[in-house]
Parts: C-alpha cells; structure tokens; sequence
C-alpha cells in the first residue's frame, strides 16, 4: 500500500478553524500555490498547525490571523504571497514580521541562566511586534507545540517547557486566556516536574471517578433547590488543574486533603439579584465554611473581576467551592478583562512581583488592555478598527533594550546610550566615553530602539561632560540620568563651577556674537541676583547657554526698538512717521528709496542685534552691532548710522561655521548628519588635511544656527565649533 500525500494548501483552507479567512485572501493564496512546488506547501509538522488553527479558531482569530498563522508554517508559500497581498489584507504581512520577530525573544530566552528574571523578555516581546494580534498567534503555536512534546529529545523537551513557562503561560494568564493559558501551565509543570506531576495526578486518579460522581451529585441537588426559588440557572463543575492545585497546595503549605476548592461548582444567573438569590440558596442547602466567603460583586477586584465565592460543607461532608455570578461577568472572566495575572503569576520557582518603573508597567497595561479588546472584538469590522487604531491609540513610552549578556532594560522612549549606562551603574555612565549598538559604534545621542544590543565604552575615571545637561544636545533623555550628572557636578567646589559655567556661556555667546556684552540685564530672567550664581546654573545644567544667549538678544532687541520708537532730533536724514521694508527682511526707519544688502564681513542672521550703514553708491549695509568692521564706520562718520530692524519676511540666511577637530573616520558623515537633523542647508564644505574646515551654511536665524554649532562641538573629536 502507498503512504498517502501530505495534506496540501487545499487541504488547510477546508478546514472548519479556516473558515474566517476571506475568499479574496484565499484566491491570493491558491494562486501563489500554483506556482509552487507540492512540497512547499506541506507543513513540517501537519498535527501541530491543526491544533494552532483550531485553536485560534477557539478564540475567534479573524481571517488575516489564521492565514498569518497558515503562511508561518509554510514559508515557501509566504515568500511567494506576500507581494502579492490583497490590499485589504496588507496585514498578514505585519503578522508574519511579528511572528519572524518573535524569534529574537526565544533566542534571548534560550541564552539566559535558568534563575534569570523574565518579565524583561515578556515586555521585550509586546514591545517589538508591530501588531499585538501576534501574540494569541504565538500562544495557540506554542500550547500545539507542547502538546506533542513527548516525541522530543530530553534537551529539546525541557527548553521548550522552560520558554512556556517563562513566556508563554504567564502572557496568556495576563491577556485571560483561560482556554490556553490552563493547559500551557499543566502541560510545562508535567515536564520540569515530572515526579510532582505523577504524585498530584495520582491522588486525582484515585478519586476521579468519585469526584464525576460527587460533581453530578451536587449540581442536580442545586439545581432543583434553585428552581424551586423560581432561580434560571446553568450549573457546571469546574475542574482543578494540576499546576494550580500543586500551587495553592505550597502556598497555604497544607496537604491537599485541606484544599476546599477541589470540588468546585460555577452557578450562572442573569443579574446581579439573582445571584445573592442564589447564594441564599446555597448557604440554606449547605452550611459555609466560616472565613471562606468573598462578595467581589459589592467590592470587585482592582481587575474588575466579579463574582460571588463561598465554601461549604457539601454532601457526605464534603467540602465544595461554589461560584456565582452572572453570564456577562463569567464572559468577562474567561475572556480575559479580569487580569489576575497581578495575584497569581509567581514562576514555579516561586520568584515575586517584578520591580519595573511605574510607568513601564503603565505602558504594558496600555497594551494589555488593547489586546483585551481585541480579543472581545468578535464582529470582524470591530477588530480591524481596533487593530487599525493601534498606533494612534497606544503609542508606547518606553523601549526595551539589551545588555550584552542579553539582559533586558526599560528605559523611555528617545534613551540614548548614556542613559542605558546610568541604568546600569551609576558609576558606569559618568565614567562612559562610547557606545556599541548591535557591534557598531554609535555617537552617545543615538536613539535606541526595542530589541538593540547595548555595549557601553568606559575610561578608568569617572569624567562625565557638562554639556551633558544641556537639553538641546540630546544626551539624555531620562530625568534620573540627568540628575546624576548634576549631582556629580554639584559635589564640585564653587570656584571650578564657576570657572566651567563661565565657559559654556563664552563658546555659546561667541557664537552668538554676543561675547562681550552684560549680562546683569537677564539676571532677573533667570531668578538670580548676581552674574555668579547664573554661572554655576550654567554649570550645574540648570540654565542652558542657549537660554542666555536667546535672553540678551530679546533685552538688545528690546532697546532698539526703543531708541527707533524715540529718535534723536538732531539725526542727519528727516525721519518718516512708517517704516519701509528694505531688502532682504529688514526695515529701515524713515528712508526712502534705498536698498538694503546684508553686509559679507559679518552675515548677519534674523534674530540678531543689527545696525545699518549708509554707503556711498551701494545703500544701506547691514551689519552685526558688534562687528568690527561697523564699529571702526561708525567711529569715523557716525551721522551714516541708521537704525535698522528685521520685518516680517521670512527667509534663509548664510552663514560661516568653523571647525576644529582632530581628524578621525567618519567625522564628515557625523557633522553632516547633525546638519541634515537640525534642518539646515550646506552651501559649501572646505577642509584641510589637518584640523580645520569651514562649512557655508543657509540658516532661519541665529537659534537655528546655535543648536547647530552646539551639536557640532559635541561631537567626538571636535574641539571647537563656532560661526566665523
């Protein structure tokens, strides 16, 4: 006799757990098969993707799930299909990238010692799939999975049960999955604890048959109490799981003769006044166990979990758990908007609560309550509108990144890597000098993403850098990290504060053309009295230069106008009661008839102090106030000054950046990026083979050319950047 073929794609699509997946994928899928050969469509293991399908089909998976799932097993066939998706189903695609995606969190899993902290990977998960529809998609696999187990190898078995256990059963428990999440968690026990396993199963075996018999018992006795009250009710048994029995057993520390909720019965009504009906029922037929009654009706669980629990000394003496509460809290219940993950997921080594940040646990309830959702989503329309909203809805604020040793960190989201190295240690990130993303070197303002590999690059002494603290560099991000830097800088003594505030003022102001100005006029912006105490909150971060720098243009701003709104009498030129816009945005008071150029010795940005010469032939030239060549003109013929500001046209403006630095590779793509960030443009690049270059920039003003020359001198191996 011969073998009969493996199953095809026909085969699958016929199946009642595929019925969801609509005609149009379908033909997309029998068309991409035709092309194929048989055996690219043949699943390597045809049981264990008949139990995924089915068990997607359980929890209601639309279409796109099942055929992402379908795909996932037959990669030949995927590759073939996925140019080729319907527009209407561009998702499978989405899902087949979290499932490929997944596999980075196995490997993770795989690499960890056995008493390893999980919950990082778990978050790490959530994190990189795009679509949380993955998840039910990687839970059902892994429950086929495990269900065929036994035909493993002893190494292969075990570290499967383990990812179960550490992965798998826990996200289950926390989504609600009931339907899965049992069987997950017993079939994983059965495997680490194997002898456990016998031991609790054979005390169960030797009364199964009494307990079928006992459970039979009560509910026909409940039932026909009930309907004597004229009470509407379904009456079912519900059996304990072996895992949950050997659990509860360890943490009342009783054998299991003592545990009441052996024999347990759900009582469903149809409102909440039939259920304390009910309850009177129970206690009239029964007499409770004193101490063992719960009312999470009138005081629910923070979940939102409701129902009404009480113990009683049942038939033959017999104690018996009885829970009742009405059909739309048992649906909430088993579908999963009750998470009691928070009381019960302990791991079988018996590991507490994880210690993550407040806000990190927000963010994965966000999610955790979207996927809720979506599993209560069984219209179709529902589902995609709620998968459609996902990434308006539940932006997350915090990414998960790894340590070379594969541990997973939780920062916010825009972390760099000298956040991830005060994470790690204190000590660590004031002493870090470079970082490796994923064995590449990356500047200290990268922004990491979920899923990077993190290696921080240390010097022997802790040198952490001021313009660390400097918000506009984008260093950090975390407020933590910020703070550390700044209580190192605090520890200094006041004399090397004021000494490095003075600096970072003076690099900034020079850039700003502002070098040699006052600053007692914008001490009172700053709540400060003396020009000192500005200084050390430069130093210190509390003050950015920038901020400086943007107040005393305001203040000589301020005092131009002014002077224009108060003229001298005695001016050489008859001034006009309105201004006139001269040439290249600038307004030039009381004259008529001229044009107005910027000045080449100076380039004056908008934003800037500027004052106007009146040239021979040529107009008004517009200058920086402080530019030497306009200073020695004034000296000489000052009936020539006009006073001059900028209007409101909006424009590009050039200007010169000088840098100096120590040649090194890759420097010109790193200025060049810093640039191309801050939105500005690059008219001409001049370098020697040494330490200088000059770079001829167009620019919206002098704040967009500040955080440019900023970001330039941060940067490794630049010693100086300033506008020339």
């Amino acid at each position: 006799m011969h073998a009969a073929p493996p199953p095809g794609l026909d085969h699958w699509l016929a199946l009642p757990a595929t019925k969801a997946i609509a005609p149009a994928l379908r033909e997309a899928l029998r068309r991409a098969a035709a092309t194929l050969d048989p055996a690219q469509c043949t699943p390597a293991a045809p049981a264990q993707l008949a139990d995924t399908l089915s068990l997607l089909a359980l929890l209601d998976a639309d279409g796109d799930s099942l055929a992402a799932a379908l795909l996932f097993d037959l990669p030949g066939l995927a590759a073939a299909v996925e140019p080729q998706l319907p527009p209407a189903h561009a998702a499978v695609a989405v899902l087949l990238d979290g499932q490929r995606a997944a596999n980075q969190v196995w490997s993770l899993h795989a690499e960890r010692p056995a008493a390893g902290n999980t919950e990082g990977l778990r978050r790490l998960l959530l994190a990189i799939v795009r679509d949380l529809r993955v998840v039910p998609i990687l839970l059902a696999r892994q429950l086929a999975r495990m269900r065929h187990a036994g035909a493993l190898p002893e190494e292969e078995r075990l570290a499967l049960a383990r990812l179960t256990r550490d992965i798998h059963a826990p996200l289950a428990n926390r989504l609600g999955i009931w339907q899965l999440k049992w069987e997950l968690e017993d079939l994983a026990f059965r495997h680490l604890e194997p002898e456990t396993y016998r031991r609790i199963a054979s005390l169960l075996d030797d009364k199964r048959a009494g307990r079928e018999r006992y459970i039979a018992q009560v509910t026909r006795e409940l039932g026909e109490a009930l309907r004597a009250q004229g009470i509407e009710a379904e009456i079912a048994g519900r059996p304990k799981h072996i895992y949950s029995i050997w659990k509860k057993m360890r943490k009342k520390d009783v054998p299991i003769g003592e545990l009441y909720d052996l024999r347990a019965v759900r009582v469903l009504v149809d409102d909440i006044p039939a259920c304390y009906a009910a309850l009177g029922v129970v206690h009239a037929l029964w007499a409770p166990v004193p101490g063992e009654f719960d009312d999470y009706i009138a005081r629910p669980k923070h979940n939102d979990y409701r129902s009404l629990h009480t113990a009683v000394i049942g038939p033959e003496g017999k104690t018996l758990e009885v829970q009742i509460r009405t059909r739309e809290m048992h649906e909430q219940a088993e579908l999963g908007v009750a998470a009691h993950w928070r009381y019960k997921e302990d791991s079988y080594a018996g590991r507490g609560p994880s210690q993550r940040s407040s806000s990190g646990n927000a963010a994965l309830e966000r999610k955790i309550e979207w996927m809720r959702r979506l599993l209560e989503a069984h219209g179709e329309g529902e589902g995609e509108a709620l998968a459609g909203g996902f990434d308006t809805e539940l932006v997350e604020d915090r990414i998960y990144v790894l340590t070379p040793a594969g541990e997973v960190v939780d920062l916010p989201r825009g972390s760099t890597p000298l956040d991830f190295a005060y994470h790690v240690h204190t000590m660590v990130g004031h002493r870090c000098r470079g970082a490796k993303v994923d064995g590449r070197i990356v500047p200290l303002d990268h922004k990491l993403r979920s899923g990077d590999r993190v290696e921080i690059l240390t010097a022997k002494e802790p040198e952490p850098r001021r313009d660390w603290l400097v918000a506009a560099n984008g260093f950090l991000a975390s407020p933590r990290a910020r703070e550390k830097v700044r209580t190192w800088f605090h520890k200094l003594d006041r004399e090397r504060n004021l000494q490095a505030g003075r600096e970072l003022l003076d690099r900034e102001l020079r850039r700003m053309g502002l070098l040699n100005v006052e600053l007692e006029p914008v001490l009172a912006r700053f709540n400060v009295a003396s020009v000192d105490e500005l200084l050390v909150l430069v130093a210190l971060g509390d003050v950015g230069p920038h901020q400086v720098g943007r107040a005393l243009q305001e203040h000589e701003r301020a005092r131009t106008t002014a002077t224009e709104e108060a003229p001298d009498p005695a001016a050489v030129l008859q001034r006009k009661r309105t201004p006139r816009a001269g040439g290249p945005g600038v307004t030039v008071v009381g004259v008529d008839n001229l044009v107005v150029q910027l000045a080449r010795c100076c380039h004056p940005l908008r934003g800037e102090a500027i004052s106007g010469y009146l040239t021979r032939g040529r107009g008004v030239s517009v200058h920086r106030s402080d530019c030497a060549a306009f200073l020695r003109l004034a000296r000489d013929q000052p009936q020539r000054v006009l006073p001059v500001a900028w209007g409101r046209q909006e424009g590009l403006h050039e200007a010169t950046a000088v840098v100096d630095a120590i040649d090194r590779r890759h420097l010109l793509k790193d200025v060049s990026n810093v640039i191309a960030q801050e939105d500005a443009h690059v008219v001409s690049v001049r370098s020697d083979a040494g330490r200088h270059g000059r770079l001829q920039l167009r620019v919206n003003g002098y704040d967009q050319l500040s955080r440019v020359l900023s970001r330039l001198d941060a940067l490794p191996g630049v010693e100086a950047a300033r506008r020339e």
